[in-house]
């Protein structure tokens, strides 16, 4: 019984990743967010999980969230905003309009699922 509450949090976190599939084709609402889910691990934690696993990660506090800018200096592939929720974070990915794909969308979903979990 023990093992199952221990899964239930991994459970609940691939079950919404699962549910932010990719739109299907080029057209896409650039300003509803491309994953937002909710983690039991701090902002910090998981701001520092993906600096690892990622390249070109720029990192900044704002009011109390932290903010991920992923990609290149002179264009950012997506934002990623980690907002504190009791003893946890939501996770907010942006994507801008015409924006890259550096590094690949399953990509960075795999590092975010790998982070917060």
């Amino acid at each position: 019984m023990n093992r199952l509450f221990l899964l239930a949090p991994v459970a609940v976190v691939t079950a919404c990743l699962a549910a932010c599939g990719s739109s299907s084709g080029p057209i896409r609402d650039a300003s509803q967010p491309l994953m937002y889910v909710s983690s039991q691990y701090a902002p910090a934690y998981i701001a520092n999980c993906l600096e690892s696993r990622l390249s070109r990660v720029r990192m900044s506090n704002v009011g109390g969230a932290t903010e991920l800018a992923i990609g290149s200096d002179s264009n950012n592939s997506y934002f990623v905003t980690l907002t504190p929720y009791n003893a946890g974070s939501v996770i907010k990915v942006m994507h801008p309009a015409n924006a890259p794909d550096d590094p690949p969308e399953p990509e960075l979903r795999f590092d975010i699922a790998r982070c917060a979990t």
